[in-house]
């Protein structure tokens, strides 16, 4: 992703690279001269990342995944007082972002609603943040419409069968070699399904919501969670 993105902001109109950072280089050294930095790094090191971008006044634009609301609330502390923007988004493909938009108004018309996530064998969190920034835009929706819980009769089962729970939205994770990024939204009522799905084939499916991003989040001081308020 590192790779792929400094390509884009190279091809793109009226940004210039400034620096290129891979692990165990200096991040604060190559802050120096930059505006906005583009951070995908591991969840291990990408709150330190942030806060050192927030300190010295460079706007983040992050596509790391595997943030909590503790690891939040410490960048939102961090820019209290600040001009300085940091978007958080679990992805940067306009059809993904589209996807979760549209699982978000479909999911309190149907009984049942579940989110499978499909990605390569390298990848380091489970689920994705992609899949859980939709359960989350589901349940919230559910919820502001009256929904009903989502009826589930399962009494006995294997630990990690029906997916890990978010907000009462089941999410499955696959791993599986020659993936790179896909999710299904798996919406049912009596009759009828409905499937959503995005599938990123290429890491090139990001750049032009990274693009975007870097010319608008220093627009928008403080934190921001999710491309779709960019767009």
């Amino acid at each position: 992703m590192g790779a792929t993105t400094c390509a884009a902001v190279e091809e793109a109109d009226g940004l210039e690279l400034v620096a290129r950072l891979d692990v165990g280089d200096d991040v604060a050294a190559g802050l120096k001269g930059a505006d906005v930095a583009v951070v995908f790094s591991v969840p291990a090191t990408v709150l330190e990342h942030v806060l050192a971008c927030v300190e010295a006044g460079v706007h983040a634009v992050v596509g790391t995944t595997g943030w909590d609301d503790e690891r939040l609330a410490a960048v939102r502390s961090a820019l209290e007082g600040s001009a300085t923007g940091v978007l958080v988004a679990p992805n940067f493909a306009i059809g993904a972002v589209l996807l979760m938009e549209f699982a978000a108004k479909a999911a309190p018309f149907f009984e049942s609603v579940e989110v499978v996530e499909l990605h390569h064998p390298n990848k380091v969190d489970a689920p994705s943040g992609t899949a859980q920034h939709t359960a989350h835009a589901i349940a919230e929706a559910r919820r502001a419409a009256g929904s009903a819980p989502i009826p589930d009769a399962t009494e006995t089962g294997l630990d990690g069968a029906r997916g890990a729970d978010v907000e009462g939205i089941r999410v499955h994770a696959v791993r599986l070699r020659g993936l790179v990024a896909h999710e299904e939204v798996l919406l049912g009522g009596p009759g009828e399904q409905l499937t959503l799905r995005h599938d990123s084939f290429d890491r090139v499916s990001f750049m032009p919501g990274v693009v975007h991003a870097v010319r608008t989040v220093g627009s928008r001081p403080g934190l921001t969670v999710g491309l779709e308020h960019y767009l």
